[in-house]
């Protein structure tokens, strides 16, 4: 099995998550390879931060003794020469860099390409440079959030909820077709991963463009398939803030039928943890998801999920995106390692 969107922290967020306890959770949990996002801090952006990232993870393993591969998703800006540096920085570090990520929506961190015109900046270097390889996407178009007068989030943290609002489904929606039509506009040759993907409206858009043709990949997060906005709700529900929220009942069961459809390409967890001062007092976006992915597989049997298509979304269809060649274990999981963080998102009490 094959998470491809995680966060290992580290560096000045230590305190969050570091490589070692989240490589050796990932490897408990089953999973025979991680792809980290590059958000970090300092963030994984330019040759030099990568190289080092991954020889920090290489000692890691080494040092725990663990079987797990460690890819990159390395950081995009509207710089052409930063572009230019991380095109660079794949075709030479490859597979352990597996692709870049855009971060068209603001996020943890400072890699946010929010503004349209820099966003066509970078789809437009990619094509000059001849990029083919994997652009992953966190659609969330910022202008079309709901804000107070002073442009601080128009939510209330005493009904955590209300966050599902300020982050509407529209901007996933709109974000993705930008980012659909700027890098069709460019010429851009490579292959377009929507991350996390929680509305089905944009899942409706990904499908078109599919069937236009397009290289369009997207993921789906245990918690955009099993947590709605009312679980936000129940007691410490400040607790589930997630960028792109829980979304409103009927979507997160719609966007669980259609993964198993087979129309959603793979699993990925999102998996993002913090410590529960940065949840309860500053309010970050983000849960630990890497020790739910036994129980997550085990709920998608017993929805129908074949073995056939559980390889695939687990697997086979990352690798093939992603040229990365991963074998599969079929290890038995640790099925319960959630005391590896402050809470568990999925618990019911």
């Amino acid at each position: 099995m094959i998470d491809p969107h995680v966060h290992l922290r580290d560096g000045a967020e230590r305190a969050k998550e570091t490589l070692e306890h989240g490589l050796g959770v990932a490897w408990r949990t089953g999973l025979d390879g991680v792809f980290e996002m590059p958000n970090t801090d300092p963030p994984l952006d330019h040759r030099d931060a990568i190289a080092r990232r991954i020889d920090d993870a290489d000692n890691v393993i080494n040092r725990l003794g663990i079987g797990i591969f460690h890819g990159i998703w390395a950081g995009l800006t509207a710089d052409p020469s930063q572009i230019e540096d991380v095109v660079r920085s794949w075709a030479e570090l490859r597979p352990r860099v597996v692709g870049l990520k855009l971060y068209a929506g603001p996020s943890t961190g400072g890699l946010g390409v929010t503004a349209f015109e820099a966003q066509r900046t970078v789809w437009s270097r990619l094509a000059e440079l001849g990029y083919d390889g994997v652009v992953a996407v966190h659609c969330e178009r910022e202008d079309l959030f709901a804000r107070r007068s002073d442009g601080s989030p128009d939510w209330d943290p005493a009904r955590p909820s209300s966050w599902a609002g300020a982050r509407p489904p529209e901007a996933e929606t709109a974000s993705a077709a930008d980012q659909l039509a700027l890098s069709a506009e460019a010429g851009f040759r490579g292959t377009v991963h929507v991350t996390h993907v929680s509305v089905p409206a944009t899942l409706e858009a990904i499908v078109l463009a599919r069937a236009a043709g397009r290289r369009v990949t997207c993921g789906l997060t245990p918690q955009h398939a099993l947590l709605s906005a009312a679980d936000m709700e129940r007691p410490d529900g400040i607790l589930l803030k997630t960028n792109p929220p829980l979304r409103p009942d009927p979507m997160p069961r719609l966007m669980l039928e259609s993964l198993l459809a087979g129309t959603i390409d793979w699993v990925e967890s999102d998996h993002a943890p913090h410590t529960l001062a940065d949840k309860r007092e500053r309010h970050a976006s983000g849960i630990p998801v890497l020790p739910f992915w036994p129980r997550f597989i085990e709920t998608l049997r017993e929805r129908g999920m074949g073995p056939e298509l559980l390889e695939r979304v687990t697997h086979e269809a990352a690798c093939e995106a992603l040229d990365a060649a991963v074998e599969s274990s079929g290890r038995a999981p640790d099925p319960d390692l959630t005391d590896e963080y402050p809470f568990d998102p999925f618990a019911r009490d």
